[in-house]
């Protein structure tokens, strides 16, 4: 059973005195004044299950804690078990207790366990206090939008192709251990690999007779598959291992078929495939593929997100698909409102946000200054603003820019590196979690 505090503190509790050991004393403080977020971590890592007696592990406290820690020095979890049990300071942030010095899979273990719905309920809770006490500051506010990449490979066809033989022969490889059902398939891994590397090599001309051989592959394989699924499903076992087997089976099973269907028709067909019909990962099949204006095309999710003046996230939301900034504009405004209860007077967003609707809707909900970086067609009376103003709010809202910046450079934003949609959202949530209460954390220093 764990507990939800570290019951008594070390005597031998240290911080030092430099300017990052004052940050996290500062931090540690601050998150001693909502003890009420533990309780919404507690849902995740406590198990009715357990008994009372035996040991209790690591609290509640310490693995809150050292999430955020991991974000914030944005490093393994190797590493975070190596600063755990070398540094006092480290030690002292997370509360851990004297004999205690938790290895890399333990951390692992117990901080993803924390689910992305409990985050973004310690997000809010978070960002409702710090309204209310005065440290955010959500009159005035900058609307931004940007890309958070997963962490996948730069998608083609063979590669994916390719993926779902191994992923698939490996799953039909472990029946036996799984189901206690014997599957004998046809193993073409080595062909597979050869001819998608044979493709990544090759020129258009050739392409158009190696993929064929490639389609055929992949396809002998799925019967198979099909075949395997039906004998055990036949079969009297059952097993939370051969229910676990079967799930993955059947998962890769049916994106393998989306990816062979787009396979045909961009390579075989030369049709041209909507980027939402597209999967440009077999492992992270819930990332999207973005194009903002002229750019790169980035593999992830958009995220729009809002800052105060002092640079804290006040709202943000991660976005299915790629809906443009226009559509995002009045979500955003009507999530401000329902977190904090009102609306901000001014409101300074990206270009990209700016429309003629988007102006009258939001002065129609309230906001009495509806400003845009780029005007669009858009008058400054429109706006509700003058120029000198206007140029005002537009350096004001660069200041976003460097928001996201250090969100990615130092909160790991840039890209996600846990696995699954699951995987994505926490860890957005909690990048984002441990860059605000750094910036509070910073201005009790500073």
């Amino acid at each position: 059973m764990r507990e939800t505090r570290t019951v008594q503190t070390s005597i031998f509790d240290f911080y030092s005195k430099h300017e990052f050991g004052s940050q996290l004393e500062n931090l540690s403080d601050l998150l001693d004044e909502h003890p009420e977020i533990l309780s919404l971590v507690a849902a995740d890592l406590k198990d009715a299950s357990c008994n009372n007696s035996g040991r209790h592990g690591l609290s509640i406290e310490s693995i809150f804690r050292c999430l955020l820690l991991k974000q914030i020095l944005q490093i393994s979890y190797e590493k975070l078990a190596f600063y755990l049990s070398d540094s006092l300071t480290y030690r002292t942030f997370t509360r851990l207790k004297v004999k205690e010095s938790p290895r890399k899979s333990v951390l692992q273990s117990t901080i993803r366990q924390i689910k992305p719905e409990t985050l973004e309920a310690v997000y809010y809770e978070l960002a409702t206090s710090a309204f209310d006490a005065g440290e955010c500051y959500a009159d005035v506010l900058r609307i931004d939008s940007t890309v958070v990449k997963s962490n996948i490979a730069t998608p083609s066809d063979s590669q994916l192709l390719d993926d779902a033989v191994r992923v698939m022969s490996r799953c039909l490889a472990k029946s036996a251990a799984n189901t206690d059902v014997k599957i004998r398939f046809k193993d073409n891994r080595k062909k597979s690999k050869a001819l998608a590397r044979c493709i990544f090599y090759a020129k258009n001309k050739e392409k158009a007779v190696l993929y064929p051989k490639l389609l055929r592959v992949v396809k002998r394989l799925t019967k198979q598959v099909d075949r395997a699924i039906a004998r055990v499903q036949g079969s009297a076992t059952t097993s939370d291992r051969c229910d676990t087997w079967l799930k993955n089976l059947m998962h890769y099973r049916a994106l393998t078929e989306k990816i062979i269907d787009q396979a045909e028709r961009r390579v075989i067909k030369k049709e041209m495939v909507p980027s939402t019909e597209k999967i440009v990962s077999l492992f992270e099949s819930h990332t999207d593929i973005i194009i903002k204006g002229n750019r790169d095309i980035d593999f992830g999710h958009k995220i729009n997100l809002a800052t105060d003046t002092r640079g804290l996230v006040t709202g943000f939301t991660i976005e299915m698909g790629n809906p443009s900034d226009t559509e995002r504009y009045l979500p955003m405004l009507e999530g401000h409102e329902r977190l904090y209860g009102e609306l901000p007077n001014t409101v300074v967003a990206d270009g990209g946000y700016a429309s003629q609707a988007n102006v009258k809707a939001g002065k129609a909900l309230g906001v009495k200054r509806v400003v845009f970086h780029k005007k669009k067609g858009i008058t400054l009376k429109a706006m509700g603003v003058q120029q000198k103003t206007y140029d005002k709010l537009k350096g004001f809202r660069a200041g976003i820019e460097g928001n996201i910046s250090e969100l990615k450079r130092a909160f790991g934003l840039g890209k996600v590196t846990w696995k699954g949609q699951d995987g994505f959202g926490a860890y957005v949530f909690s990048s984002i979690i441990s860059y605000n209460l750094m910036r509070l954390a910073r201005f009790d220093t500073g």
